[in-house]
């Protein structure tokens, strides 16, 4: 039976999900909201990313609780840019984040949004506030707020310039608008409580000055609205009802309610749940960006960070990405999930779904002595044994092979089952072969290595011998030449944010390439981003930006051992 065409996505949909997803305290908030009728049975939640760098596994968890809690509410998500930095945005990354999430498995339909599309309003309700004296116009530099601001254990000291009259204060903020001043020259305030117990709510900036032209805007605007102004007036504008942040955004909160209550507009209400950490790997935008810009990595998308992009290169599923997010579940209180967990579960759908091929990753040579020169036999291979409907392929055979180059030892170690002088072992789906010698290049490394075989074993008769070890191989004469990459955590040690220099626990180790590496020909002309089990090797995709006709390049996605099988089984 021939095998399946080979692709890099699956079918599979967000929606074909077998099991009812897991209770917890969001959805218990949601489910007392439909039952008092808060507001009116609807949920409406948003993903509000800063297009301010790439997506990373930590906005995957976002994602997953966003979009889900709409799903199986029968609500919709909004994606939506909170695009009010142009000094640190780009289009770039607009449309990187657009791809990511489409990737992962979800679709906002016609709700895509930005914050830029509310800044005429944004702006009309500033005005409302100076107009009701709750806003004003300071002339202070970012020092001097900063050292006025107080401390958790020591209150703020009103700035000089917080009385200013209603009308001097709206004739700044215009001319703030019209270009009048420099950069940083002057901010809008909120005037709420500078004794606050709540640093947020000591009269935070609501805008500051930025000649700077924005992606979508232009240069129509030179007063740039902050983060928190915009965030929970923009989720009013939309109706959300659900906004989901992580827990790093709780104290502020109370200054989202102020804004939205002193507007007299409609409230959505915020629930925090606890940021995704993982072991061996940093989330921060500002240190991946670090890591980019030093280059420690090869981009945003170097299989070794933790992007969306990244992972998609090394070969991690959506589907494996969905089923972590999940598995980790939603809490309130930070923890530290093991890398481990997300390798088993990449690990764990390639299983069931990446088809087998025979790849040699350091290849030494291999001669079967007494196999007829010229001689081409086509010998059937089984694609995936978790999966009978995938069917077998035929691979060639001939005289000249090559093996790992671990598979052989002119000393054999104890318990060592491979190839040695003397030693016989089975190649996969072909003979049981013996060594009978091996020669040395002028290295005085093994250069080849000669075995007989016996012509009465293909297709696993043993012939009655007991043969403990089974290798791979692939036919020389046949072989396609690739380079491999096998990757290693980034960071050596499980928080690299706790250390006080991040890049000093940088794995020196964490990349190899592997130049010269021999697969089966049907690897000849497979497409970017397909995926493969290489027989006792690990799982393999075809690396999307620098393979090419001619140029076959493969990134090792995971290995075979699984570390978090082995946890679970021992806890």
């Amino acid at each position: 039976m021939a095998h399946r065409p080979i692709s890099a996505e699956r079918s599979d949909t967000i929606g074909a999900m077998s099991e009812a997803p897991r209770s917890n305290f969001i959805r218990e908030i949601i489910e007392e909201h439909n039952r008092s009728g808060r507001f009116g049975g609807k949920v409406v939640t948003r993903f509000p990313p800063e297009p301010n760098g790439y997506l990373h596994i930590g906005h995957a968890k976002a994602i997953c609780i966003d979009f889900g809690l709409a799903r199986d509410y029968g609500g919709r998500c909004h994606l939506r840019f909170d695009d009010t930095n142009p000094t640190k945005e780009s289009q770039e990354y607009v449309d990187a984040i657009m791809n990511d999430v489409r990737w992962l498995g979800f679709d906002w339909g016609e709700h895509l949004h930005h914050a830029s599309d509310y800044f005429e309003q944004l702006y009309c309700w500033a005005e409302q506030l100076i107009t009701a004296g709750k806003a004003y116009v300071d002339d202070q530099s970012v020092e001097e707020m900063r050292e006025s601001r107080g401390t958790l254990t020591e209150a703020g000291r009103p700035s000089p310039f917080r009385d200013r009259s209603v009308s001097e204060n709206l004739d700044l903020f215009r001319r703030m608008r019209a270009g009048e001043f420099p950069d940083g020259s002057k901010t809008l305030r909120a005037k709420i409580d500078m004794t606050s117990g709540n640093i947020n709510l000591r009269d935070p900036v609501m805008y500051r000055i930025r000649k700077t032209p924005h992606q979508r805007t232009g240069d129509a605007w030179c007063i740039y609205p902050m983060y928190d102004w915009a965030h929970g007036q923009s989720d009013s504008i939309e109706g959300v009802t659900h906004s989901i942040c992580t827990l790093e955004y709780e104290d502020h909160r109370p200054l989202y309610d102020w804004y939205l209550d002193a507007l007299g507009i409609f409230h959505p209400q915020q629930i925090e749940f606890a940021r995704l950490n993982l072991s061996h790997t940093v989330m921060s935008k500002r240190k991946l960006l670090l890591l980019v810009e030093g280059n420690f990595v090869g981009g945003w998308d170097d299989p070794r960070m933790p992007t969306l992009a990244g992972l998609r290169r090394r070969g991690y599923t959506p589907e494996s990405i969905r089923d972590f997010c999940e598995r980790i579940g939603v809490a309130k209180a930070d923890n530290m999930v093991e890398l481990a967990l997300l390798e088993h579960c990449v690990r764990e759908d390639l299983n069931k779904h990446a088809e087998r091929r025979m790849a040699v990753l350091r290849p030494l040579k291999l001669v079967i002595t007494n196999y007829p020169e010229g001689k081409v036999e086509l010998l059937d291979a089984v694609n995936n044994p978790e999966d009978p409907s995938a069917g077998t392929r035929k691979v060639p055979f001939s005289r000249e092979l090559w093996i790992e180059r671990d598979d052989f030892r002119d000393v054999a170690p104890k318990k060592y089952f491979r190839l040695t002088p003397g030693a016989e072992v089975r190649l996969r789906y072909a003979y049981i072969v013996k060594c009978i010698d091996f020669t040395l290049g002028p290295d005085g490394q093994v250069a080849e290595v000669r075995c007989t075989y016996d012509p009465a074993t293909v297709g696993g008769d043993s012939g009655g011998r007991a043969v403990k070890g089974t290798i791979h191989w692939v036919s020389a004469p046949h072989a396609v030449e690739a380079e491999v990459r096998l990757y290693e955590t980034l960071f050596t040690r499980p928080k690299p944010d706790d250390e006080e220099d991040f890049a000093a626990a940088l794995n020196p180790n964490s990349l190899t390439v592997l130049t010269g590496a021999r697969l089966e020909p049907s690897l000849a002309s497979v497409a970017p981003g397909a995926r493969f089990q290489f027989e006792r090797n690990g799982y393999f995709c075809v690396d999307s930006r620098d393979s090419a006709p001619g140029r076959l390049v493969f990134n090792r996605t995971v290995g075979l051992r699984d570390t978090w099988a082995k946890i679970e089984k021992a806890t």
